[in-house]
């Protein structure tokens, strides 16, 4: 799976994939494989990029088009 909503992000933000990569405690050609579907990336990964840039999973997924995050439910 090629993840273009996190590039795009990314570019947006004119961050570079260093710059995620140190976020995220990986090495950046690990996050070049991730942005460009040859690696899959962990669930946990996944969430740890939608807290990045404030967003949900399934926005960076493609599986919506509302950028907002998902409200915490209070447990």
């Amino acid at each position: 799976m090629k993840y273009e909503r996190i590039r795009n992000l990314r570019e947006d933000k004119d961050w570079t994939q260093q710059k995620i990569a140190d976020m995220l405690f990986i090495n950046r050609r690990t996050y070049a494989a991730y942005e460009n579907g040859i690696n899959s990336m962990t669930p946990e990964t996944l969430a740890k990029i939608a807290d990045i840039y404030g967003t949900s999973v399934d926005y960076l997924l493609g599986r919506t088009d509302i950028f907002e995050p998902y409200p915490q439910s209070r447990s």
